[in-house]
């Protein structure tokens, strides 16, 4: 994608102006939210409907960004200083854009991410208090001041988030603990970051209240089709297009017709009829 210092809103409708020219949809959220959870279901969803999908991550979703991730997450990294931590999450996004996002986009395909920079505002410059003008700033100088056509923002508990992140984090013996062990504190303050870019952005962001697996997906599915109509159509396409059963044929003999003094044999799928 060409860089650019246009407004967010003419980004974002020149990214969606066609399907050839790809979509960008982002989950972001609070540590242990359920979103990695509701990715991997919005991308069967679209890929369902015959579309071209890709889901991918931050930190990470590259060969050298998964390196970088190992830095930021591992529980055993010590003495990293918030200015270098937030060094890190762009050094991996830049690579992220160049080498998979923006290849991805100009051959028309959807990418779902698991976070992005509103992540990177809300954890570094709201939970790390560097501020979001350096975070922004970057943001522009780095990764082409691209942002996505729709960010879900899943909302959640704070506490239970933790908890929920702590816990799974034990079950799968991860070792991508660091974050999950700051104080309520840091996350109060990484919540709020959430929100008031939730207020900033509201032509990108929609937030979606807590709820069961299966009501915050299907709240998903019904902004991603109100968003963006050439998905929604394709659905409609799909289900058109879907070939009707075929009719079965009246055996019934009618009286003075050729059938009724000689039944017709018929023929068995793939055998042709005689003549």
């Amino acid at each position: 994608m060409p860089e650019t210092s246009l407004p967010i809103w003419e980004i974002h409708s020149q990214i969606i102006d066609s399907l050839r020219s790809g979509n960008r949809l982002i989950l972001s959220a609070p540590t242990g939210s359920g979103k990695t959870t509701q990715l991997a279901r919005l991308q069967d969803a679209l890929s369902a409907r015959g579309l071209d999908v890709i889901a991918t991550r931050e930190p990470g979703g590259s060969p050298i960004g998964e390196r970088i991730r190992a830095i930021l997450l591992d529980s055993r990294t010590s003495g990293l200083s918030y200015s270098a931590e937030l060094a890190l999450m762009f050094a991996d996004r830049a690579q992220h854009l160049d080498e998979l996002i923006e290849p991805a986009l100009r051959s028309g395909k959807i990418v779902l991410c698991d976070r992005y920079t509103d992540s990177t505002e809300a954890y570094q410059g709201f939970g790390r208090e560097l501020g979001s003008g350096v975070v922004l700033n970057l943001h522009r100088d780095l990764c082409h001041d691209l942002w996505p056509d729709l960010t879900l923002l899943l909302e959640s508990d704070v506490k239970a988030s933790i908890r929920r992140a702590r816990n799974r984090n034990e079950n799968v013996d991860s070792s991508e603990g660091r974050f999950e062990a700051e104080n309520e504190a840091f996350f109060r303050r990484v919540e709020r970051g959430f929100h008031e870019i939730a207020k900033r952005e509201t032509g990108r962001v929609v937030r979606i209240s807590p709820g069961s697996i299966q009501s915050v997906q299907q709240a998903i599915a019904k902004i991603v089709d109100r968003r963006f109509p050439q998905i929604a159509s394709v659905k409609a396409s799909t289900v058109a297009l879907t070939p009707r059963a075929k009719p079965q044929p009246d055996r019934r003999v009618r009286r003075g017709s050729r059938a009724g003094s000689r039944r017709q044999k018929i023929p068995r799928a793939g055998q042709p009829a005689r003549s």
